[in-house]
C-alpha cells in the first residue's frame, strides 16, 4: 500500500497499520507532555513575567480548558471530513503555538500572550487527541486492537512523567522558553510522518450538530471552568453576580438540555446516545473517568511531598516515578496480547484493583524518613499495575462500535478522561488543605511550596505532620481508583472473542 497522503484505506485491511500509529503516537505523546510540563517551570515563569502565582497558573489552566471542552466536537469532526486531516490541522496549530509560547517574552505582551497561546495550543491538542484513537479503531481488526491500544495507553502513562523530568532538565540547562521550543522540531517531524503513513479514511457524517456543539461547548466549558479554578476563588463569587456554585447549575443545565437535544436529533447527532447500548463503552467511559482522578489526584501531593518534605529538586522528585514509566514500556506489549486474548474484565479489573492498592501503598511510605528504595519499588508496582489498565479499557470501550461511529466514541471517551482529571485536580487540593488544616492549625498548603527551603527548612514535628496530610491525602484517588475496578467488573466479553470461541468449537 502507498503511503501518500492522497491514499484512502479501508477499515481494518491495512497490511501493517503499526507505521501510521507510530507516527500518531509522537505527537500524542507530545501533547500529553504539555499537559504537565509546565507545572515544574512556574517559578521560572513567575520571575520572567513578574506575576504572581495566580497569574501563572492560568498557563496551565487555560491549555487544560482549551483543550478539555472542545473534544466531544473534534471527535466527530474527524467522522465528518476525516480523522487524519483533522489531526494535521491540530498538530499544525500546536506547533505553531509552541513557538508563540516560547517568543512571549520577546513580543512585549506579558503573561497574556503566553496565556493566549496556550490557548492556542490547547485546541491544537484537542483536534489531535480523539484522532489517534480513531484511526486505531478504523485500521486495526478487533482481535488485533488491544495491542495498539496498550501502545496507546503506555504512552499516556509514560508522558504524565516525562513532563516534569524533561521541564526540569530544560529548566536547568536552556531556560524556560525551551519547555515550548522542544515542540517545534518534533511536531515538524511528527506533521511530515502523519502526512506520509497515516491513511486517509473514508468520512461518514453528511451533516453537522451545530446546536449540539454550542450546548456541549457552553456546557462543558462552565462545568469544567468551575471545577477547575473553584479552589482558586474559595468555591464563591469570582466577580459581580458571577459565581462558582452558578457556574456549576448553568453547565449542569445546559449539558442536561445537551443530553436531552441529542435525543431528540434525527441526523447525526454530536454524541449518539446510541453508543451507550454497549455495555463495555458504558464501561470504560466510567473506569476511565476514575483512572484520570486518580493519577491527577496523585501525582500532586506526591510530588509536594518529594519537593517540601524530603528536600528533592522537581527532577529528582520526578525520577522517583521513573520506574513507573520503564513497567509501562516493558509490560506494554504483553498487556496488549493479552487485551486481545483474555476477557477485560479480568485484565481491567485486577489492574486497577492493584493500582488502587499500589497508591495505598505509596501512601504509607510517604513519611520523613523511609528509604528511597520504598519508593522506587512502588514506582514500579504503580507502572506494572497501569500497564493492565490503559490498553484493555481504552481497547474494550471502541472494539465494538461501527466504524462510522469511532470519532464520536473517541471524543466522549477522552471528555471523560479530562473530566476526571479535572475533578481528581479539584478534589484532591480540597483535601489536602482540609487535612493540613487539622494536623497543623493556622497553616495554609499554599504556605508550604517548592520554593521554600523544603524538608530540610521545618522543623521536624511539622515536617512529619505535613507528611501526614499528604499521605492522607494519597487515600481520596486510591478510592475512586478502586470504584473504576468496581466498574470493571461489569464488562462483557467483547464479540470478536465470542467469535474465536464458537468457531473453536
Amino acid at each position: 500500500m502507498s503511503t501518500s497522503a492522497q491514499d484512502t484505506a479501508e477499515e481494518g485491511t491495512q497490511q501493517n497499520p503499526w507505521p501510521a500509529l507510530g507516527a500518531l503516537v509522537i505527537g500524542f505523546f507530545m501533547i500529553l507532555v504539555d499537559s504537565t510540563i509546565v507545572s515544574v517551570g512556574m517559578p521560572a515563569l513567575m520571575r520572567a513575567f513578574g506575576v504572581d502565582i495566580n497569574a501563572v497558573m492560568w498557563v496551565t489552566s487555560a491549555y487544560l480548558l482549551a483543550y478539555a471542552v472542545p473534544l466531544l466536537i473534534t471527535g466527530r469532526l474527524g467522522d465528518r471530513i476525516g480523522p487524519k486531516r483533522v489531526y494535521l490541522v491540530g498538530l499544525a496549530i500546536f506547533t505553531l503555538a509552541s513557538l508563540w509560547c516560547g517568543l512571549s517574552g520577546e513580543l512585549g505582551g506579558g503573561i497574556g500572550w503566553l496565556i493566549a497561546a496556550r490557548v492556542a495550543q490547547g485546541l491544537g491538542a484537542s483536534l489531535m487527541t480523539p484522532q489517534t484513537m480513531t484511526v486505531i479503531t478504523r485500521t486495526f481488526p478487533a482481535e488485533r486492537r488491544g495491542t495498539a491500544m496498550a501502545l496507546w495507553g503506555a504512552t499516556a502513562g509514560v508522558a504524565t512523567l516525562v513532563g516534569p523530568i524533561l521541564g526540569g532538565v530544560l529548566l536547568d540547562t536552556l531556560g524556560w522558553e525551551w519547555m515550548f521550543f522542544i515542540n517545534v522540531p518534533v511536531g515538524l517531524v511528527g506533521l511530515y510522518l502523519a502526512w506520509r503513513l497515516v491513511p486517509t479514511l473514508r468520512t461518514h457524517s453528511r451533516s453537522f450538530d451545530w446546536i449540539g456543539v454550542a450546548l456541549s461547548a457552553v456546557g462543558l466549558f462552565c462545568a469544567v471552568f468551575a471545577i477547575q479554578e473553584g479552589h482558586a476563588y474559595d468555591w464563591g463569587r469570582i466577580r459581580g453576580p458571577l459565581s462558582v456554585p452558578l457556574l456549576l447549575v448553568v453547565g449542569a443545565a445546559l449539558l442536561g438540555s445537551f443530553v436531552w437535544w441529542q435525543s431528540r436529533i434525527r441526523r447525526e447527532p454530536l454524541v449518539p446516545l446510541g453508543l451507550f447500548r454497549d455495555r463495555n463503552f458504558s464501561v470504560s467511559n466510567i473506569a476511565i473517568s476514575t483512572v484520570g482522578f486518580g493519577i491527577t489526584g496523585m501525582m500532586f501531593p506526591f510530588m509536594i511531598y518529594a519537593q517540601a518534605v524530603r528536600d528533592l529538586s522537581p527532577t529528582r522528585a520526578a525520577l522517583l516515578l521513573a520506574p513507573q514509566a520503564v513497567m509501562s514500556i516493558l509490560l506494554a506489549p504483553i498487556a496488549g496480547r493479552l487485551t486481545d486474548r483474555v476477557h477485560p474484565r479480568v485484565l481491567a479489573g485486577w489492574g486497577l484493583a492493584g493500582l488502587a492498592a499500589s497508591t495505598v501503598l505509596l501512601a504509607r511510605v510517604m513519611t520523613t524518613d523511609s528509604p528511597m528504595w520504598t519508593l522506587l519499588l512502588v514506582a514500579t508496582l504503580l507502572g506494572a499495575t497501569q500497564s493492565f489498565v490503559w490498553g484493555p479499557i481504552a481497547a474494550s470501550a471502541t472494539r465494538n462500535l461501527p466504524m462510522q461511529l469511532a470519532g464520536a466514541g473517541s471524543g466522549v471517551y477522552n471528555t471523560t478522561r479530562q473530566i476526571g482529571a479535572v475533578l481528581g485536580s479539584a478534589a484532591i487540593a480540597v483535601l489536602m488543605e482540609a487535612r493540613i488544616s487539622a494536623l497543623l492549625p493556622g497553616v495554609e498548603s499554599s504556605s508550604v511550596t517548592v520554593q521554600q527551603t523544603g524538608g530540610a527548612g521545618m522543623p521536624e514535628p511539622v515536617r512529619a505532620l505535613f507528611a501526614e496530610a499528604l499521605s492522607d491525602a494519597m487515600l481520596l484517588p486510591a478510592f475512586v481508583v478502586l470504584l473504576g475496578g468496581v466498574a470493571a467488573l461489569f464488562f462483557e466479553r467483547p464479540r470478536h472473542q465470542v467469535k474465536d470461541g464458537a468457531a473453536r468449537r
